[in-house]
């Protein structure tokens, strides 16, 4: 695996690169190949069956979030846990046996450090999410069940988003 102070940063403002240094990763996708429009599609096919599950199974639903909220109902906690034990053994599989993606690229997971910011964003992101009755991933699903209120959750977490990103080197990380 590549040392992230080997890396160059052509390109990129130095205020950028060091926060890189800092916590070692941009965030973006560190695929070393580039994929075209065919086969970019697999994920739109992926992401729309993903939604409709999301939809079946109720996840995207308002009144299941706020159950969880007001401790009413186990559906999302179930949910939420399957996916955290699926989300541990898939990673523990892909370290144990060197996996590669579909291009043959290999696959480096980073091991994540503890920061006093990960709780203000974490009670930040459940404050929305209780208000809200949506966080980002099933966003697009409620969008596409014809609630097209959540337009505007949407376009609030764009604009967190970029706030956070313009905020970044003066947030406790």
């Amino acid at each position: 695996m590549e040392n992230i102070t080997n890396r160059s940063f052509q390109g990129i403002e130095s205020s950028h690169a060091d926060l890189i240094l800092a916590d070692g990763s941009d965030g973006a996708n560190q695929q070393v190949t580039s994929e075209g429009f065919a086969a970019n599609f697999k994920y739109l096919i992926v992401g729309v069956l993903f939604g409709i599950v999301f939809v079946k199974a109720e996840i995207v639903s308002w009144f299941r979030i706020q159950e969880m909220f007001r401790f009413d109902s186990f559906h999302m906690y179930g949910v939420i846990g399957s996916a955290v034990v699926t989300g541990l053994i898939s990673i523990q599989l892909i370290k144990r046996f060197g996996v590669k993606t579909l291009s043959g690229e290999g696959v480096h997971i980073v091991d994540k450090t503890f920061n006093k910011g990960q709780i203000y964003g974490g009670v930040l992101f459940g404050l929305g999410w209780a208000i809200t009755g949506a966080c980002p991933g099933p966003l697009f699903a409620q969008i596409g069940s014809g609630y097209l209120v959540v337009i505007i959750t949407l376009l609030s977490a764009i604009a967190g988003t970029w706030t956070y990103g313009l905020l970044r080197s003066r947030l406790p990380h």
